[in-house]
């Protein structure tokens, strides 16, 4: 009996499935993520999170190990250097697998396998404490753009205000200069009226 004998055939022969694999793995790690079989993501999983524990690791005998099953120095360089540092921190569980549906022709069934972009950090401890400040954050912006309305509304009195005060100081003008005129008039009525007199 074949307990607990995992092998991955899928009716293809040894060296077909190394290089189905090595190919898969460079895809993965280039694109970050790919359309592929519900059985052929579960597989690459297995083997994308070795290679991901490697480039963890980043010394030179890893990265030749990593070389030997990718075949795709390209990827490679991609993966130790731009994947491995965000995974540091994560344990483990670098891939998500997606279902999506049915292919037309077969009816295999189809999904997508992408690496996982957040970091452990947001599933510690500290995560129900960053949440209840995100459920204040929308209160406090909340009163940030009232008090900002009522300063609008402020400033356009204020605004406003200094509109009305030079008309008010025009019309004051106005009305004095009026007044000038009349008591200049009256005062040449009074002369005249002083001459005609005398």
């Amino acid at each position: 009996m074949r307990h607990r004998k995992h092998t991955f055939k899928i009716g293809k022969s040894g060296a077909h499935r190394k290089a189905m694999i090595s190919n898969l793995l460079a895809s993965l790690f280039t694109h970050s993520r790919i359309n592929t079989t519900a059985v052929k993501a579960k597989e690459l999983r297995r083997w994308a999170d070795k290679m991901i524990t490697c480039a963890k690791i980043g010394d030179l005998h890893n990265r030749r190990k990593a070389i030997a099953v990718v075949r795709d120095i390209e990827a490679v360089r991609v993966l130790f250097e731009e994947i491995a540092p965000k995974f540091k921190d994560r344990p483990g569980g670098y891939t998500r697998i997606v279902k999506l549906n049915n292919r037309r022709g077969d009816g295999a069934e189809i999904c997508f396998i992408e690496l996982v972009e957040e970091e452990i950090s947001t599933k510690t401890k500290a995560a129900p404490a960053a949440k209840e400040e995100k459920a204040k954050a929308p209160v406090e912006e909340v009163v940030e753009t009232e008090t900002s309305e009522e300063e609008v509304v402020e400033t356009e009195t204020a605004e406003e205000e200094k509109a009305e005060a030079p008309a008010e100081e025009a019309a004051e003008a106005e009305t004095s200069e009026e007044e000038a005129v009349e008591t200049e008039a009256a005062e040449e009525e009074k002369a005249e009226s002083k001459e005609k007199a005398d």
